[in-house]
C-alpha cells in the first residue's frame, strides 16, 4: 500500500473518530448537563416556590420593564396545576382549537391547553399545555390593561373582576367588569376565534370629577427558563417585529445580558415610537404574542427580571396615552395569539388582521426565499395525497426536472472524461512524477474534448439550498411534527427510529445517540456509495479513498438527522443514479458500475517479483 493510500485510511479513520469522540464525550455529556440543571432549577423553584406574583397590587409605573409582573407579593407553590387554577375563580374556554380558561382574579388569560396537539405520536398522550397559572411550576400567561398616574386603584393581578357568562367560545365573547371605587368603571370583552386568536377590547369610563391619563399595555411573561434544544438554526426565545425596526429575536441567555433596564434587577433592552407588529415568546413549535394595535405608536420591551431564584421573561408594549375627561369614555383593542405556529393560520392572520410580518413568526430563517417555497411545495402535495413523505418524494422528482439541464450538462461532461480515461492514463504513465507537464497534458486533453473537469461538482452545489431549505422545513414547521410516512417511520421531523446496533429492536438494548444508525441512513448511505461508484475514480489516489469513505461518514452523520430528510437525500440518489446511467448509454459510454465495486471490494494484485 502507498504511502499517499495509508496516510488517508489513518485520516478518514481519525476524522471518524473525532466525529464519534465530539458526539460521546462533548455533545451527549453536554445536553445531559443542560438537562440536569434545568431540572436542578425547577427542583429548587417547587421548594421556594415563586418569590413573587406579577403584580399582585396593582400597576407601577408606565416604564419599560416596569409594568405589571413586578413584584408584589409571594403565593406559594401549589401542589399541582390543577390546584393552582382553582385558587382563582375561572371562565371557561371551549374552542374547536382551544381548551382552557380566564382568570377573574387579574383578568389573565393564563390557563391555554391545544386540544389537537399532543406530547408524543401517541393520541392519548396528554394535549399541549402553553400557558399556566402563577403557583404553577411553569407560570406562562398574558395580561391585558392599564397604566397611569393619579388615576386611582387600576385592575392588576389580585383584581377580582366581575363575569358575564359562564363560558367563552367563538360565537359567545366574555365580558368582565370592575369598578375602582374612585369614578373610573372597567369594562373588557375577550373574544377568541376558532383558532388561536383572541382580541381584548378595554373600556375605561369616567363617572368621577377629575381628568385622568392613561395608557394602555399587554405583555407576556414566562417565569424560568424552558428547556430549549439549543440548535443555531432555531430560534427560541424573545420574538416579536417592531414597526421600522422589524425582526428582533433574543434568546433568553442573550437577553439576561443586556443593560438594565427599569427597576432593579430587571435587564432588558426596549424600542419607543414604533407602529405595527407584534412581541412575544416563541418556542419551536408554540407561541404566545400579545399584538398592538397595528396604527398606534407604542413602546415595546423585551426583559428579564430576578424574583428570587427564578427568572422572569416578558414580552410588552405600552401604548401611547389616553386623556380621559370626567364623563368620557377612551378605549383599547389589542390581540393574543396563544397557539400552535400553523404556516396557513399565521399567514390567514397577516392578511386579514393586517399584522405586520406576522409569518416572521415561524423562524423560516435567512433564506426565507427558498424555505417558505419549498413548504409551500411540499403542503400543495400534501394535501392532495394525505401524506407529507409522498409529498417529499413527488418534490424531490420535480425538483430534478427542474435542474434537469444543469445536471444533463454535468453527466454529459462526466461521460466525457470516462470516455478518455485511457488517454488520461496513458499521460500519467508518459509523464511520471512531472506533476506541472502532467496538469498541462491534462488541461489540453479537456480543452480539446471539451470537458469540464469540475462539471460534477454542479448537481452537488444545486442540492445544497435545497438541502438545508427542507432541512429548515422539517425542523420547523409544527405541520411536518409526527407525520408518519410508511412503515416504522411515525415523525417525519424526528431521526429514523430503529437502529442497526440493536439489530432494528431484536435486541433488549438502547444504544447512545452517537450510534444511532437507522435503516433509512443506511439505505441512503448506499444510494451515495452507488452513486459515486458511477462516476470515473478521481486519478489522486487519495481523492479516491476519500470519495470511498464519504458514504460512510454521510451516513453516520445523517442517523441523527429528520428521517424526512435521509428519505429525500436517498430518493434524490436514486434518481441521479437513474438519470446518469441513461445519459451514460446515451453517450456511448459504459457504465462501469459493477467493476468499480469489484475494484474497490478486491484486493489490489501484489507487484511481481523481479
Amino acid at each position: 500500500m502507498s504511502n499517499d493510500k495509508t496516510n488517508m485510511i489513518i485520516a478518514v479513520v481519525l476524522s471518524l473518530a473525532v466525529l464519534l469522540g465530539w458526539n460521546y464525550f462533548v455533545s451527549a455529556p453536554q445536553v445531559e448537563r443542560q438537562r440536569q440543571e434545568q431540572a436542578a432549577k425547577q427542583a429548587q423553584a417547587a421548594k421556594d416556590g415563586p418569590a413573587a406574583s406579577p403584580r399582585e397590587g396593582g400597576p407601577a409605573s408606565p416604564l419599560p420593564g416596569t409594568l405589571p409582573g413586578a413584584p408584589g407579593g409571594s403565593p406559594a407553590l401549589a401542589a399541582n396545576r390543577a390546584e393552582a387554577l382553582a385558587r382563582s375563580p375561572r371562565v371557561r374556554i371551549d374552542t374547536p382549537a382551544l381548551a382552557g380558561s380566564v382568570a377573574l382574579k387579574g383578568g389573565r388569560i393564563d390557563d391555554v391547553l391545544l386540544k389537537n396537539y399532543h406530547e408524543t405520536v401517541d393520541n392519548s398522550s396528554p394535549r399541549i399545555e402553553l400557558l399556566s397559572p402563577t403557583g404553577s411550576a411553569n407560570p406562562y400567561y398574558a395580561e391585558f390593561g392599564w397604566v397611569g398616574q393619579n388615576a386611582g386603584a387600576l385592575p392588576g393581578g389580585d383584581t377580582l373582576w366581575t363575569a358575564e357568562g359562564d363560558v367563552l367560545t367563538p360565537e359567545k365573547p366574555l365580558v368582565l367588569t370592575w369598578d375602582n371605587g374612585a369614578g373610573l368603571t372597567f369594562r373588557r370583552t375577550i373574544s377568541v376565534d376558532d383558532k388561536f386568536m383572541f382580541t381584548i377590547a378595554d373600556t375605561v369610563e369616567n363617572k368621577g370629577a377629575n381628568a385622568v391619563s392613561l395608557l394602555p399595555y399587554g405583555l407576556v411573561s414566562r417565569w424560568g427558563k424552558p428547556h430549549t434544544q439549543g440548535y443555531y438554526v432555531l430560534h427560541e426565545g424573545m420574538i416579536g417585529v417592531l414597526g421600522d425596526k422589524g425582526l428582533q429575536e433574543y434568546t433568553y441567555d442573550k437577553l439576561g445580558k443586556e443593560n438594565p433596564l427599569g427597576t432593579p434587577g430587571t435587564r432588558g433592552l426596549s424600542w419607543t415610537g414604533v407602529t405595527g407588529g407584534f412581541l412575544g415568546i416563541t418556542d419551536k413549535y408554540w407561541a404566545a404574542t400579545a399584538i398592538p394595535d397595528q396604527k398606534t405608536p407604542y413602546t415595546g420591551s423585551f426583559t428579564e427580571r430576578d424574583e428570587g431564584a427564578t427568572k422572569v421573561y416578558q414580552a410588552s408594549s405600552l401604548g401611547e396615552a389616553k386623556q380621559l375627561a370626567p364623563g368620557a369614555t377612551v378605549s383599547s383593542e389589542q390581540r393574543l395569539f396563544a397557539g400552535a405556529k400553523e404556516v396557513g393560520t399565521i399567514d390567514g392572520y397577516e392578511k386579514s388582521l393586517g399584522i405586520k410580518r406576522f409569518d416572521l413568526l415561524i423562524d423560516w430563517g435567512w433564506f426565507y426565499f427558498i424555505t417558505k417555497p419549498m413548504f409551500k411545495a411540499l403542503d400543495f402535495f400534501y394535501r392532495l395525497f394525505g401524506n407529507f413523505g409522498v409529498s417529499i418524494l413527488i418534490v424531490t422528482f420535480l425538483l430534478k426536472l427542474l435542474f434537469l439541464p444543469i445536471a444533463n450538462r454535468s453527466y454529459v461532461s462526466m461521460a466525457k472524461m470516462k470516455a478518455v480515461q485511457p488517454e488520461m492514463t496513458a499521460i500519467r504513465e508518459r509523464y511520471g512524477d512531472d506533476k506541472v507537464k502532467q496538469q498541462q497534458a491534462m488541461m489540453e486533453l479537456y480543452k480539446k474534448e471539451k470537458i469540464n473537469p469540475v462539471a460534477g461538482c454542479w448537481p452537488v452545489l444545486v442540492q445544497i439550498p435545497v438541502f438545508f431549505s427542507l432541512y429548515k422545513v422539517l425542523f420547523v414547521t409544527i405541520e411536518m411534527r409526527h407525520a408518519p410516512f410508511f412503515g416504522w417511520i411515525r415523525d417525519l421531523a424526528a431521526p429514523d427510529p430503529t437502529s442497526l446496533f440493536n439489530l432494528f429492536g431484536l435486541l433488549p438494548y438502547t444504544p447512545p445517540d452517537f450510534l444511532h444508525l437507522g435503516i433509512w441512513p443506511l439505505i441512503m448511505g448506499v444510494t451515495m456509495f452507488v452513486q459515486m461508484k458511477m462516476n470515473p475514480a478521481p486519478p489522486d489516489p487519495v481523492q479516491a479513498q476519500v470519495f470511498t469513505f464519504m458514504p460512510i461518514i454521510f451516513t453516520f452523520m445523517l442517523g441523527s438527522f429528520p428521517a424526512g430528510l435521509v428519505i429525500y437525500w436517498a430518493w434524490n440518489n436514486t434518481l441521479s443514479v437513474i438519470q446518469q446511467y441513461v445519459i451514460m448509454r446515451r453517450n456511448g459510454v459504459k457504465v462501469e458500475l459493477w467493476d468499480n465495486l469489484r475494484s474497490t471490494f478486491s484486493r489490489a494484485p501484489k507487484a511481481a517479483k523481479s
